[in-house]
């Protein structure tokens, strides 16, 4: 059974940092395409960044671009958001999401994924 359980949210100032960890199992992240989404409250989930399935694609909300980094560890069996320089407006419930779609990240950060994690609080506040 495929499970995914994000954790490495918090409080944090602006100006801040995080690493936002999501380990995987049941399944080889090798094998997926990974991304990570995010929702704010009264707000729409939306896709934050991903990686394609043979990591050839790589890609970010504009709104993070230069501000967050994923990544994923084989070995861990473990994918990461690196976030630095938060502001308030990334304040949200982040997901990670596993998809085995090829096509899934090619090219854009997609608008929807079936596979989701509980999700973890970032709260930006000073």
């Amino acid at each position: 059974q495929l499970q995914l359980v994000e954790s490495g949210g918090g409080l944090v100032q602006p100006g801040g940092s995080l690493r936002l960890s999501c380990a995987a199992s049941g399944f080889s992240l090798d094998d997926y395409a990974i991304g990570w989404f995010r929702q704010a409250p009264g707000k729409e989930r939306e896709g934050v960044s991903c990686i394609s399935r043979s990591g050839s694609s790589t890609n970010y909300a504009d709104s993070v671009k230069g501000r967050f980094t994923i990544s994923r560890d084989k070995a861990k069996n473990t994918m990461y958001l690196d976030v630095v320089n938060l502001k308030p407006e990334d304040t949200a419930v982040y997901y990670c999401t596993a998809e085995h779609s090829p096509y899934w990240c090619s090219g854009f950060v997609p608008t929807g994924a079936t596979n989701w994690g509980q999700g973890t609080q970032v709260t930006v506040s000073s």
